[in-house]
C-alpha cells in the first residue's frame, strides 16, 4: 500500500465514523472509553485504531449539532463520566445517513462489479 492508499482509507474512515458513532449511541447510552472499546471489538479492523484524539472532537461536534446529548454522571470512585445518548434529531440524521450509505454502497458495488 502506498501513501495515497493510506490517505484514501483514513479519509474514508473519518467520513464514516460520525455515522458509526450515531449508530453505537443509538443502541444504548454510553461514554467515550466504552465507545473506543466497542470500536475495537466490533469495528475491527477498520475502526480499532480510533483514539481519544479522534473520538472526542467528533462527539463534541455531534453534541453541538444537537444529534447527541451528553450528561455527566458521578462514578463510585467519585470521578464523573460523560454519558451520551442519541436525540430525536440524531435518530433522524442516522436514518438519513444510513439511507445515503446504502444508496452509495449499492452504486459503488454496481460500478466495481461492472
Amino acid at each position: 500500500m502506498d501513501d495515497r492508499d493510506d490517505k484514501f482509507e483514513q479519509q474514508f474512515k473519518k467520513g464514516a465514523l460520525e455515522m458509526v458513532l450515531l449508530a453505537l449511541i443509538a443502541r444504548r447510552r454510553t461514554y467515550g472509553y466504552e465507545i473506543i472499546q466497542q470500536l475495537g471489538k466490533i469495528g475491527a479492523p477498520l475502526f480499532s485504531s480510533t483514539r481519544e484524539g479522534t473520538l472526542y472532537p467528533l462527539l463534541y461536534r455531534l453534541e453541538d449539532a444537537g444529534l447527541v446529548a451528553g450528561e455527566l454522571e458521578a462514578t463510585p470512585g467519585g470521578r464523573a463520566k460523560k454519558y451520551y445518548r442519541i436525540t430525536e434529531a440524531g435518530r433522524a440524521a442516522l436514518k438519513r445517513r444510513r439511507a445515503f450509505w446504502l444508496m452509495y454502497k449499492g452504486c459503488i458495488d454496481s460500478i466495481l462489479e461492472g
